[in-house]
């Protein structure tokens, strides 16, 4: 079974976060994105629905959580190398995010995180192939 990934989260300014995605290099699906939702494209099988917070608060009777006190997810999407990984830190850093938490030094991968203008909580990574 093939199956596509939809990740939603909600936004407070929707042009702001497409911008800023835009500046990481990421793009959107044209077919679902207007003035309340825009489809980021992460792969050909994931995506992030950016929704306005109103629409956002249709789906759900739960409060959304304040990003800014509290870490509703890690949004973790790898990479094909570590350098692609720095681009897209260093990128999402000039673009107006905060850093995130180191990833400790004893870990195999090479990550970049930080959280996004609305307070999401993104990590890209690269895992090393094993020797041979």
């Amino acid at each position: 079974m093939s199956s596509k990934m939809f990740v939603n989260l909600p936004v407070k300014d929707l042009p702001r976060s497409m911008a800023f995605f835009e500046a990481l290099g990421f793009t959107f699906d044209p077919r679902f994105t207007d003035e309340r939702a825009a489809c980021l494209v992460v792969s050909e099988s994931n995506f992030v629905m950016l929704l306005t917070e109103p629409f956002f608060a249709t789906f759900t009777d739960r409060a959304l959580a304040d990003t800014g006190k509290a870490t509703e997810a890690i949004i973790a999407v790898s990479q094909d190398t570590a350098e692609e990984v720095d681009r897209i830190g260093d990128a999402a850093v000039a673009a107006g995010a905060r850093p995130a938490k180191v990833t400790e030094d004893a870990s195999p991968m090479h990550t970049r995180s930080f959280h996004d203008p609305d307070g999401h909580h993104w990590e890209v990574f690269h895992i090393p192939a094993p020797p041979a």
